[in-house]
């Protein structure tokens, strides 16, 4: 099927591309949604009649929600215009949804971040956060779903992530014969790891994903976890060589398509003068060799460990001091969870640490940033020598794609085996197991003293990689992948 064939779909996630807030002057304005799924879409939005469901997040989305009887027009970056509806779900039981099934569970599990001898409680707190928020705000968004299929009927519906787990089975109760696909942005676990949530709350959600035709993931590791856990829980029959679940009498494709990234906006977005703004001010105070970190603050990407491992580089290897920095420039993330504020927290006090070890007059050894500055963070993708994305799990990890697209350093990347990246860039990275702190410090030697051919053959082939697979390639396969003819895609 080909991108040009124009499809109307229905795109359902929590987070949508847009959001509504008031200026100084009381006046609504419209902020473009961030974040790598709003941007990774904004294709679809382009080649096909989308409508896109999403909840209200703020005061004014939810203001706009009730001054329209579903959806409505909006305009994408690039001037598509789409239909966008705001689904304004109870506030108590979104805050259970999103604040205590969600994140602290479902993303936990999925990233393997539990220490399973204190955590995690399963009290009667969860489980009424699952029947009382996760469920009713599932069920919210497939009757948005239903809908908008009343209003105008679609070729297909097409879920997000781990927040919406159970709406393709209420979809499909009400519309059976409707095409549903739902892609899974986070790792997979085994399905032992599953076995730590109660058996109706695995059982649903392993039932959930299997109501779509089409189930996709980032990595053929990750897919493989998924048909393995869904023969064990809910019994679905594994074809390994058609790459499909059989469950309840229907055929499943499994897919492993990673997402990328749209080279030309990142040509495009390195020379724009906010970015060679930053990078002036990041020159003025670069030292020879500089280590990068972009991250989320996020428990699972590692940075704790991160700067334990660049301590051991600095304790063995003084003649480096004063030449060396780290940068690391971090977006705070979910802060009103108090595992994230903790990690954040974590995050300062190993930087302190640090620092009041090593430093020097006019040398800071670590140079942190909490804070959501896109174009510093391009500036710092031009300019480093190496690039560390020590994930302790990731489901694929876009930093790692888009700071080698633009660098001008030859610069190294240091890639976890953990993260979904890794299976496509891992022969040009050098593999970081994320635990052993001991070999990221000598990575972090490696890629220093790495010589200048190695580094370019390397970063070039990344280069060449992310351009030939890009987001237009990726955003193709899953249009191929809701095709009910279409044979599951192969990596």
């Amino acid at each position: 099927m080909s991108r040009r064939e124009r499809l109307k779909l229905i795109v359902v996630s929590n987070r949508g591309p847009v959001s509504y807030a008031r200026d100084a002057d009381g006046e609504r304005v419209v902020r473009r949604g961030g974040g790598g799924l709003a941007t990774a879409l904004r294709s679809l939005v382009a080649y096909h009649d989308v409508t896109w469901i999403a909840s209200a997040m703020t005061d004014e989305d939810r203001a706009v929600a009730a001054e329209h009887d579903g959806a409505f027009e909006d305009v994408g970056r690039d001037g598509a215009a789409y239909d966008l509806r705001l689904v304004a779900h109870d506030a108590q039981e979104y805050d259970w949804f999103y604040n205590v099934v969600s994140n602290p569970v479902l993303w936990f599990l999925q990233h393997y971040l539990w220490d399973l001898v204190q955590q995690p409680n399963v009290d009667h707190a969860l489980h009424h956060a699952w029947s009382e928020g996760y469920v009713p705000v599932n069920r919210g968004f497939a009757e948005a779903v239903t809908e908008e299929l009343d209003r105008q009927p679609a070729d297909a519906v097409f879920f997000h992530d781990y927040h919406l787990y159970l709406a393709p089975r209420f979809v499909r109760e009400a519309r059976p014969d409707v095409r549903l696909a739902h892609f899974v942005h986070v790792p997979w676990p085994e399905a032992d790891y599953w076995h730590v949530l109660p058996l109706e709350l695995r059982r649903a959600i392993h039932d959930g994903l299997l109501a779509s035709d089409s189930v996709g993931f980032h990595t053929r590791r990750w897919r493989r976890n998924f048909m393995r856990s869904a023969e064990d829980i809910v019994g679905a029959s594994c074809d390994w060589t058609r790459e499909s679940l059989g469950y309840e009498g229907r055929r499943i494709s499994v897919a492993a398509t990673p997402i990328s990234v749209e080279p030309a906006e990142f040509d495009e977005l390195a020379a724009s003068e906010a970015v060679l703004d930053a990078g002036r001010a990041l020159e003025a105070r670069r030292p020879e060799k500089v280590i990068l970190r972009v991250d989320r603050t996020d428990p699972s990407k590692n940075i704790v460990r991160g700067f334990r491992a660049y301590e051991l580089y600095l304790e063995a290897h003084a003649e480096m001091h004063r030449c060396v920095v780290l940068r690391a420039l971090l977006d705070p993330s979910r802060q009103e969870i108090p595992q994230y504020a903790e990690y954040i927290a974590a995050i300062q006090r190993e930087a302190r640490r640090v620092n009041a070890r090593f430093q020097q007059e006019g040398w800071m050894p670590i140079e942190l940033s909490v804070d959501d500055d896109f174009p510093q963070s391009v500036a710092a993708y031009k300019d480093y020598d190496v690039l560390l994305v020590n994930a302790i799990f990731d489901g694929l990890n876009l930093v790692a794609k888009e700071a080698p697209l633009v660098n001008e350093r030859n610069g190294v990347l240091i890639l976890s085996e953990n993260a979904g990246a890794h299976e496509e860039l891992g022969d040009w990275a050098l593999t970081v197991n994320p635990f052993d702190v001991s070999a990221q410090a000598e990575a972090i030697h490696a890629a220093l003293t790495m010589p200048e051919a190695e580094r370019q053959s390397r970063i070039h082939a990344i280069r060449s990689w992310v351009r030939e697979h890009d987001l237009a390639a990726w955003v193709d396969e899953q249009v191929a992948a809701l095709d009910p003819g279409h044979a599951p895609l192969r990596r």
